[in-house]
Protein backbone atom coordinates (compact mmCIF):
# COMPACT_ATOMS: atom_id res chain seq x y z
CA UNK A 1 0.00 0.00 0.00
CA UNK A 2 1.50 3.30 -1.06
CA UNK A 3 1.59 6.46 0.93
CA UNK A 4 -1.37 8.08 -0.86
CA UNK A 5 -3.61 5.09 -0.13
CA UNK A 6 -2.65 5.20 3.57
CA UNK A 7 -3.49 8.93 3.74
CA UNK A 8 -6.93 8.37 2.11
CA UNK A 9 -7.73 5.51 4.54
CA UNK A 10 -6.71 7.64 7.53
CA UNK A 11 -8.96 10.51 6.37
CA UNK A 12 -11.90 8.12 5.98
CA UNK A 13 -11.33 6.71 9.47
CA UNK A 14 -11.25 10.20 11.01
CA UNK A 15 -14.45 11.19 9.19
CA UNK A 16 -16.17 8.05 10.42
CA UNK A 17 -15.11 8.62 14.03
CA UNK A 18 -16.10 12.27 13.84
CA UNK A 19 -19.53 11.41 12.46
CA UNK A 20 -20.12 8.83 15.19
CA UNK A 21 -18.96 11.28 17.87
CA UNK A 22 -21.37 13.91 16.58
CA UNK A 23 -24.21 11.43 16.56
CA UNK A 24 -23.40 10.43 20.13
CA UNK A 25 -23.23 14.06 21.19
CA UNK A 26 -26.50 14.73 19.41
CA UNK A 27 -28.19 11.84 21.17
CA UNK A 28 -26.86 13.04 24.55
CA UNK A 29 -28.00 16.61 23.96
CA UNK A 30 -31.44 15.48 22.78
CA UNK A 31 -31.82 13.29 25.85
CA UNK A 32 -30.80 16.17 28.13
CA UNK A 33 -33.23 18.57 26.50
CA UNK A 34 -35.93 15.94 26.70
CA UNK A 35 -35.41 15.59 30.44
CA UNK A 36 -35.63 19.36 30.87
CA UNK A 37 -38.77 19.60 28.75
CA UNK A 38 -40.39 16.75 30.66
CA UNK A 39 -39.51 18.45 33.92
CA UNK A 40 -41.02 21.74 32.76
CA UNK A 41 -44.21 20.00 31.66
CA UNK A 42 -44.50 18.08 34.92
CA UNK A 43 -43.85 21.15 37.02
CA UNK A 44 -46.34 23.21 35.03
CA UNK A 45 -48.97 20.59 35.79
CA UNK A 46 -48.30 20.63 39.55
CA UNK A 47 -50.93 22.56 41.57
CA UNK A 48 -49.98 26.04 42.74
CA UNK A 49 -50.19 26.46 46.53
CA UNK A 50 -51.88 29.61 47.90
CA UNK A 51 -51.35 30.19 51.61
CA UNK A 52 -52.76 32.51 54.27
CA UNK A 53 -52.74 32.85 58.02
CA UNK A 54 -55.86 32.63 60.18
CA UNK A 55 -56.79 31.94 63.79
CA UNK A 56 -56.84 28.27 64.79
CA UNK A 57 -60.62 28.31 65.34
CA UNK A 58 -61.36 29.70 61.90
CA UNK A 59 -58.81 27.41 60.24
CA UNK A 60 -61.18 24.53 60.98
CA UNK A 61 -64.20 26.50 59.82
CA UNK A 62 -62.55 27.19 56.47
CA UNK A 63 -61.99 23.52 55.64
CA UNK A 64 -65.33 22.87 53.88
CA UNK A 65 -64.70 25.90 51.66
CA UNK A 66 -61.13 24.78 50.98
CA UNK A 67 -62.30 21.31 49.95
CA UNK A 68 -64.97 22.70 47.65
CA UNK A 69 -62.58 25.17 46.02
CA UNK A 70 -59.88 22.56 45.41
CA UNK A 71 -62.39 20.14 43.88
CA UNK A 72 -63.44 22.86 41.42
CA UNK A 73 -59.89 24.16 40.88
CA UNK A 74 -57.51 21.16 40.72
CA UNK A 75 -54.62 23.43 39.66
CA UNK A 76 -54.65 25.29 43.01
CA UNK A 77 -54.13 24.08 46.55
CA UNK A 78 -54.94 26.19 49.61
CA UNK A 79 -52.68 26.02 52.64
CA UNK A 80 -53.97 27.59 55.85
CA UNK A 81 -51.48 28.35 58.60
CA UNK A 82 -53.22 28.34 62.01
CA UNK A 83 -52.47 31.25 64.34
CA UNK A 84 -53.51 32.37 67.84
CA UNK A 85 -57.15 33.36 68.20
CA UNK A 86 -56.39 36.97 69.22
CA UNK A 87 -56.60 39.24 66.17
CA UNK A 88 -53.70 41.45 67.31
CA UNK A 89 -51.50 38.33 67.48
CA UNK A 90 -52.48 37.42 63.91
CA UNK A 91 -51.68 40.96 62.78
CA UNK A 92 -48.30 40.71 64.49
CA UNK A 93 -47.44 37.51 62.65
CA UNK A 94 -48.39 39.00 59.29
CA UNK A 95 -46.44 42.16 60.07
CA UNK A 96 -43.34 40.23 61.12
CA UNK A 97 -43.42 38.16 57.93
CA UNK A 98 -43.54 41.30 55.78
CA UNK A 99 -40.83 43.10 57.74
CA UNK A 100 -38.51 40.11 57.50
CA UNK A 101 -39.09 39.97 53.74
CA UNK A 102 -40.17 37.14 51.44
CA UNK A 103 -43.46 36.56 53.29
CA UNK A 104 -44.72 32.98 52.87
CA UNK A 105 -48.34 34.18 52.63
CA UNK A 106 -50.01 34.81 49.28
CA UNK A 107 -53.22 36.13 50.82
CA UNK A 108 -53.90 38.26 53.86
CA UNK A 109 -57.16 37.65 55.70
CA UNK A 110 -57.30 41.13 57.18
CA UNK A 111 -59.27 42.89 59.88
CA UNK A 112 -60.69 46.11 58.49
CA UNK A 113 -58.46 48.25 60.74
CA UNK A 114 -55.27 46.77 59.22
CA UNK A 115 -55.84 48.01 55.68
CA UNK A 116 -54.36 51.54 55.96
CA UNK A 117 -51.22 50.24 57.66
CA UNK A 118 -50.65 47.34 55.26
CA UNK A 119 -51.47 49.39 52.18
CA UNK A 120 -49.28 52.33 53.19
CA UNK A 121 -46.38 49.91 53.72
CA UNK A 122 -46.90 48.47 50.20
CA UNK A 123 -47.57 45.02 51.60
CA UNK A 124 -50.77 44.57 49.59
CA UNK A 125 -51.52 44.66 45.88
CA UNK A 126 -54.17 47.11 44.60
CA UNK A 127 -57.30 45.29 43.46
CA UNK A 128 -59.37 47.95 41.67
CA UNK A 129 -58.50 46.47 38.26
CA UNK A 130 -59.71 43.03 39.35
CA UNK A 131 -63.31 43.90 40.25
CA UNK A 132 -65.81 46.38 38.82
CA UNK A 133 -67.72 49.02 40.78
CA UNK A 134 -70.91 47.21 39.81
CA UNK A 135 -69.64 44.03 41.48
CA UNK A 136 -68.57 46.01 44.55
CA UNK A 137 -72.08 47.46 44.87
CA UNK A 138 -73.26 44.03 46.05
CA UNK A 139 -71.34 44.55 49.31
CA UNK A 140 -72.16 46.77 52.28
CA UNK A 141 -70.95 50.29 51.35
CA UNK A 142 -69.09 50.78 54.63
CA UNK A 143 -67.27 47.47 54.15
CA UNK A 144 -65.99 48.64 50.77
CA UNK A 145 -65.10 52.07 52.14
CA UNK A 146 -63.09 50.41 54.88
CA UNK A 147 -61.31 48.25 52.30
CA UNK A 148 -59.86 51.26 50.49
CA UNK A 149 -56.82 53.38 51.22
CA UNK A 150 -56.30 56.69 49.45
CA UNK A 151 -58.97 55.73 46.94
CA UNK A 152 -57.51 52.35 46.00
CA UNK A 153 -59.15 49.02 46.87
CA UNK A 154 -56.91 46.59 48.77
CA UNK A 155 -59.38 44.13 50.28
CA UNK A 156 -62.57 42.32 49.31
CA UNK A 157 -64.85 41.73 52.34
CA UNK A 158 -65.77 38.20 53.27
CA UNK A 159 -67.73 38.80 56.45
CA UNK A 160 -68.82 41.90 58.29
CA UNK A 161 -69.33 42.83 61.93
CA UNK A 162 -71.10 45.74 63.61
CA UNK A 163 -71.75 46.91 67.14
CA UNK A 164 -75.28 46.20 68.38
CA UNK A 165 -77.35 47.55 71.27
CA UNK A 166 -79.32 44.66 72.81
CA UNK A 167 -82.36 45.22 75.02
CA UNK A 168 -84.79 43.14 77.05
CA UNK A 169 -88.14 43.29 75.28
CA UNK A 170 -89.98 41.66 78.20
CA UNK A 171 -88.79 44.20 80.76
CA UNK A 172 -89.73 47.15 78.56
CA UNK A 173 -93.18 45.71 77.85
CA UNK A 174 -93.87 45.03 81.53
CA UNK A 175 -92.89 48.61 82.39
CA UNK A 176 -94.87 50.06 79.49
CA UNK A 177 -91.71 51.60 77.97
CA UNK A 178 -90.35 51.92 74.45
CA UNK A 179 -86.72 51.19 73.55
CA UNK A 180 -84.67 54.35 74.12
CA UNK A 181 -83.53 56.50 71.21
CA UNK A 182 -81.19 58.90 73.01
CA UNK A 183 -78.38 58.70 75.57
CA UNK A 184 -80.57 60.51 78.08
CA UNK A 185 -83.40 58.03 77.57
CA UNK A 186 -81.01 55.09 77.96
CA UNK A 187 -79.97 56.42 81.37
CA UNK A 188 -83.55 57.18 82.42
CA UNK A 189 -85.03 53.87 81.27
CA UNK A 190 -82.15 51.94 82.84
CA UNK A 191 -82.76 53.61 86.19
CA UNK A 192 -86.47 52.83 86.04
CA UNK A 193 -85.91 49.18 85.16
CA UNK A 194 -83.33 48.82 87.95
CA UNK A 195 -86.14 49.23 90.42
CA UNK A 196 -87.39 45.77 89.39
CA UNK A 197 -85.60 42.42 89.35
CA UNK A 198 -82.39 43.41 87.58
CA UNK A 199 -79.19 44.72 89.10
CA UNK A 200 -77.97 46.97 86.29
CA UNK A 201 -79.31 48.96 83.40
CA UNK A 202 -76.53 48.88 80.82
CA UNK A 203 -73.36 46.82 80.36
CA UNK A 204 -70.65 47.48 77.79
CA UNK A 205 -66.92 46.98 77.16
CA UNK A 206 -64.97 49.36 79.41
CA UNK A 207 -61.63 47.57 79.76
CA UNK A 208 -58.50 49.16 78.33
CA UNK A 209 -58.37 47.30 74.99
CA UNK A 210 -59.68 47.68 71.42
CA UNK A 211 -63.26 47.01 72.52
CA UNK A 212 -63.24 50.31 74.43
CA UNK A 213 -62.29 52.17 71.25
CA UNK A 214 -65.11 50.42 69.37
CA UNK A 215 -67.64 51.40 72.05
CA UNK A 216 -66.38 54.97 72.07
CA UNK A 217 -66.57 55.43 68.29
CA UNK A 218 -70.28 54.54 68.39
CA UNK A 219 -71.05 56.99 71.16
CA UNK A 220 -68.90 59.61 69.45
CA UNK A 221 -70.90 59.19 66.23
CA UNK A 222 -74.10 59.59 68.22
CA UNK A 223 -72.92 62.98 69.47
CA UNK A 224 -71.88 64.00 65.95
CA UNK A 225 -68.15 64.10 66.68
CA UNK A 226 -65.08 62.69 65.00
CA UNK A 227 -61.83 61.08 66.12
CA UNK A 228 -59.31 61.63 63.31
CA UNK A 229 -60.00 63.00 59.84
CA UNK A 230 -57.86 60.74 57.61
CA UNK A 231 -57.62 63.33 54.82
CA UNK A 232 -56.55 66.32 56.90
CA UNK A 233 -55.13 64.50 59.96
CA UNK A 234 -57.27 66.82 62.09
CA UNK A 235 -57.97 65.43 65.57
CA UNK A 236 -61.37 65.95 67.18
CA UNK A 237 -60.95 64.32 70.58
CA UNK A 238 -60.88 67.63 72.48
CA UNK A 239 -63.98 68.97 70.75
CA UNK A 240 -67.26 69.30 72.73
CA UNK A 241 -68.81 66.25 71.03
CA UNK A 242 -65.95 63.94 72.00
CA UNK A 243 -65.87 65.26 75.56
CA UNK A 244 -69.64 64.65 75.79
CA UNK A 245 -69.09 61.07 74.59
CA UNK A 246 -66.50 60.45 77.30
CA UNK A 247 -68.76 62.05 79.91
CA UNK A 248 -71.65 59.78 78.93
CA UNK A 249 -69.53 56.67 79.42
CA UNK A 250 -68.33 57.97 82.78
CA UNK A 251 -71.89 58.84 83.82
CA UNK A 252 -73.11 55.28 83.27
CA UNK A 253 -70.80 54.33 86.14
CA UNK A 254 -71.28 57.31 88.46
CA UNK A 255 -75.08 57.10 88.13
CA UNK A 256 -74.90 53.34 88.78
CA UNK A 257 -76.54 52.47 85.50
CA UNK A 258 -73.50 50.30 84.78
CA UNK A 259 -71.65 48.26 87.43
CA UNK A 260 -68.35 49.66 88.74
CA UNK A 261 -66.63 46.59 87.32
CA UNK A 262 -67.60 47.56 83.77
CA UNK A 263 -64.26 49.36 83.56
CA UNK A 264 -62.73 45.86 83.36
CA UNK A 265 -65.36 44.25 81.14
CA UNK A 266 -64.65 42.78 77.73
CA UNK A 267 -67.23 41.04 75.52
CA UNK A 268 -67.32 37.83 77.56
CA UNK A 269 -68.02 39.53 80.90
CA UNK A 270 -70.62 41.79 79.31
CA UNK A 271 -72.44 38.84 77.76
CA UNK A 272 -72.40 36.90 81.01
CA UNK A 273 -74.15 39.66 82.97
CA UNK A 274 -76.78 40.25 80.29
CA UNK A 275 -77.45 36.58 79.56
CA UNK A 276 -77.91 35.83 83.25
CA UNK A 277 -80.73 38.39 83.29
CA UNK A 278 -78.87 40.99 85.38
CA UNK A 279 -79.06 43.96 82.99
CA UNK A 280 -81.62 45.51 80.67
CA UNK A 281 -79.26 46.70 77.93
CA UNK A 282 -75.97 45.47 76.47
CA UNK A 283 -73.59 46.70 73.82
CA UNK A 284 -71.96 43.78 72.00
CA UNK A 285 -71.38 42.21 68.57
CA UNK A 286 -73.82 40.08 66.51
CA UNK A 287 -72.29 36.81 67.75
CA UNK A 288 -74.11 37.41 71.04
CA UNK A 289 -77.62 37.05 69.57
CA UNK A 290 -77.50 33.24 69.15
CA UNK A 291 -75.85 33.01 72.57
CA UNK A 292 -78.61 34.82 74.46
CA UNK A 293 -81.31 32.91 72.56
CA UNK A 294 -79.90 29.42 72.90
CA UNK A 295 -81.92 26.72 74.61
CA UNK A 296 -81.70 27.07 78.38
CA UNK A 297 -80.84 30.77 78.33
CA UNK A 298 -82.97 32.66 80.89
CA UNK A 299 -83.62 35.42 78.34
CA UNK A 300 -84.26 33.23 75.28
CA UNK A 301 -86.81 34.98 73.04
CA UNK A 302 -86.79 38.14 75.16
CA UNK A 303 -84.16 40.20 73.33
CA UNK A 304 -84.39 42.94 70.70
CA UNK A 305 -81.62 44.76 68.82
CA UNK A 306 -81.02 48.26 67.47
CA UNK A 307 -78.11 50.61 66.69
CA UNK A 308 -76.47 52.52 69.49
CA UNK A 309 -78.59 55.43 70.74
CA UNK A 310 -77.60 59.02 69.98
CA UNK A 311 -78.05 62.58 71.15
CA UNK A 312 -81.37 64.23 70.34
CA UNK A 313 -79.81 65.85 67.26
CA UNK A 314 -77.60 62.94 66.18
CA UNK A 315 -77.91 59.53 64.61
CA UNK A 316 -76.85 56.25 66.17
CA UNK A 317 -73.74 54.57 64.82
CA UNK A 318 -72.53 50.98 64.77
CA UNK A 319 -68.77 50.41 64.86
CA UNK A 320 -67.73 48.46 61.79
CA UNK A 321 -65.55 45.38 62.11
CA UNK A 322 -65.15 42.39 59.84
CA UNK A 323 -62.63 40.51 57.73
CA UNK A 324 -61.70 40.28 54.08
CA UNK A 325 -58.99 39.10 51.70
CA UNK A 326 -56.12 41.04 50.18
CA UNK A 327 -53.21 39.79 48.05
CA UNK A 328 -49.67 39.93 49.39
CA UNK A 329 -47.44 42.14 47.22
CA UNK A 330 -44.73 39.47 47.49
CA UNK A 331 -46.91 36.60 46.27
CA UNK A 332 -45.48 34.82 43.20
CA UNK A 333 -49.01 33.72 42.26
CA UNK A 334 -51.29 36.80 42.27
CA UNK A 335 -53.60 35.44 39.56
CA UNK A 336 -54.28 32.22 41.46
CA UNK A 337 -54.62 34.20 44.69
CA UNK A 338 -57.33 36.32 43.07
CA UNK A 339 -59.24 33.18 42.07
CA UNK A 340 -59.26 32.15 45.73
CA UNK A 341 -60.56 35.60 46.71
CA UNK A 342 -63.35 35.41 44.13
CA UNK A 343 -64.50 32.10 45.59
CA UNK A 344 -64.12 32.95 49.28
CA UNK A 345 -66.03 36.23 48.97
CA UNK A 346 -68.72 34.81 46.70
CA UNK A 347 -72.36 34.66 47.70
CA UNK A 348 -72.16 30.86 47.97
CA UNK A 349 -69.17 30.86 50.32
CA UNK A 350 -70.54 33.65 52.51
CA UNK A 351 -73.89 31.92 52.82
CA UNK A 352 -72.18 28.74 54.00
CA UNK A 353 -70.35 30.71 56.69
CA UNK A 354 -73.57 32.38 57.80
CA UNK A 355 -75.58 29.15 57.94
CA UNK A 356 -72.90 27.08 59.64
CA UNK A 357 -71.34 29.57 62.03
CA UNK A 358 -73.68 32.56 62.30
CA UNK A 359 -71.20 35.08 60.88
CA UNK A 360 -72.46 38.35 59.44
CA UNK A 361 -72.21 38.50 55.63
CA UNK A 362 -70.78 41.45 53.75
CA UNK A 363 -73.10 40.93 50.75
CA UNK A 364 -76.28 42.94 51.19
CA UNK A 365 -78.75 40.46 49.66
CA UNK A 366 -77.80 37.70 52.12
CA UNK A 367 -79.35 39.65 55.01
CA UNK A 368 -82.77 38.96 53.47
CA UNK A 369 -82.06 35.53 51.95
CA UNK A 370 -85.11 33.37 52.86
CA UNK A 371 -83.03 30.43 54.05
CA UNK A 372 -80.83 32.62 56.23
CA UNK A 373 -83.79 34.56 57.64
CA UNK A 374 -85.49 31.24 58.35
CA UNK A 375 -82.64 30.40 60.71
CA UNK A 376 -81.74 33.91 61.88
CA UNK A 377 -84.89 35.98 61.92
CA UNK A 378 -83.10 39.09 63.17
CA UNK A 379 -80.89 39.50 60.07
CA UNK A 380 -83.14 42.08 58.34
CA UNK A 381 -82.84 44.20 61.50
CA UNK A 382 -79.12 43.57 61.50
CA UNK A 383 -78.96 45.01 57.99
CA UNK A 384 -80.55 48.22 59.23
CA UNK A 385 -77.85 48.44 61.88
CA UNK A 386 -75.08 47.65 59.39
CA UNK A 387 -76.31 50.46 57.14
CA UNK A 388 -75.46 52.88 59.98
CA UNK A 389 -71.93 51.52 60.36
CA UNK A 390 -69.10 53.92 61.21
CA UNK A 391 -65.38 53.36 60.67
CA UNK A 392 -62.58 53.74 63.12
CA UNK A 393 -59.97 56.21 61.80
CA UNK A 394 -58.51 54.71 58.58
CA UNK A 395 -54.96 55.88 59.23
CA UNK A 396 -51.76 53.77 59.01
CA UNK A 397 -50.98 54.57 62.64
CA UNK A 398 -54.33 53.32 63.89
CA UNK A 399 -52.86 50.88 66.44
CA UNK A 400 -50.95 53.71 68.17
CA UNK A 401 -53.88 56.13 67.85
CA UNK A 402 -56.23 53.61 69.46
CA UNK A 403 -53.74 52.89 72.25
CA UNK A 404 -53.63 56.59 73.13
CA UNK A 405 -57.41 56.83 73.30
CA UNK A 406 -57.75 53.67 75.37
CA UNK A 407 -55.29 54.86 78.00
CA UNK A 408 -56.88 58.25 78.56
CA UNK A 409 -60.47 57.09 78.21
CA UNK A 410 -59.84 54.31 80.71
CA UNK A 411 -58.55 56.89 83.19
CA UNK A 412 -61.65 59.01 82.63
CA UNK A 413 -64.30 56.32 83.09
CA UNK A 414 -62.54 54.95 86.17
CA UNK A 415 -62.54 58.41 87.76
CA UNK A 416 -58.76 58.99 87.79
CA UNK A 417 -59.07 62.11 85.64
CA UNK A 418 -61.96 64.22 84.34
CA UNK A 419 -63.36 63.36 80.89
CA UNK A 420 -62.49 66.82 79.61
CA UNK A 421 -58.89 66.65 80.75
CA UNK A 422 -58.54 63.08 79.46
CA UNK A 423 -59.77 64.04 75.99
CA UNK A 424 -57.50 67.08 75.87
CA UNK A 425 -54.47 64.95 76.66
CA UNK A 426 -55.53 62.23 74.23
CA UNK A 427 -55.98 64.83 71.49
CA UNK A 428 -52.58 66.39 72.16
CA UNK A 429 -50.74 63.09 72.13
CA UNK A 430 -52.54 61.98 68.98
CA UNK A 431 -51.60 65.20 67.20
CA UNK A 432 -47.97 64.77 68.15
CA UNK A 433 -48.01 61.18 66.90
CA UNK A 434 -49.56 62.04 63.55
CA UNK A 435 -47.42 65.16 63.19
CA UNK A 436 -44.27 63.14 63.76
CA UNK A 437 -45.18 60.77 60.94
CA UNK A 438 -46.13 63.67 58.66
CA UNK A 439 -42.81 65.39 59.33
CA UNK A 440 -40.92 62.16 58.65
CA UNK A 441 -42.73 61.79 55.35
CA UNK A 442 -42.21 65.41 54.34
Amino acid sequence: MNVNQQIRRLKHLLQTLSSRRLRLWGIAIAAFLGVIFYGVVVLSQQPVTISFLVSALEAEQFQPLVEQFESENPDIRIQIAPAPNASDAVEGLYTSSFLLGDSPYDLVLADITWIPKFAAANWLLPLSDQISEEELSAFLPADIEGSRYEGELYRVPMRSDVGVLYYRTDLLEEAGLEPPDTFEELIEVSQQLKQGDIDWGYVWQGAQYEGLSADFVEVLAGFGGFWVNPETQEVGLDQPEAIAAAEFLRNTVTERVSPPGVTNYQEVETLRVFQNGNSAFMRNWPYAFPEVNQEGSPINGKVGIRPMVSSAEGEGGACLGGWGFGISASSPHPEEAWRVIEFMTSEEAQKLFVMEYGYVPSRVNLFTDPEIVGRYGHYPQLLEIAEQAVLRPPVPQYTQVSDILQRYLSSAISGQISPERAMERAAGETRRLLGRYSNNNA
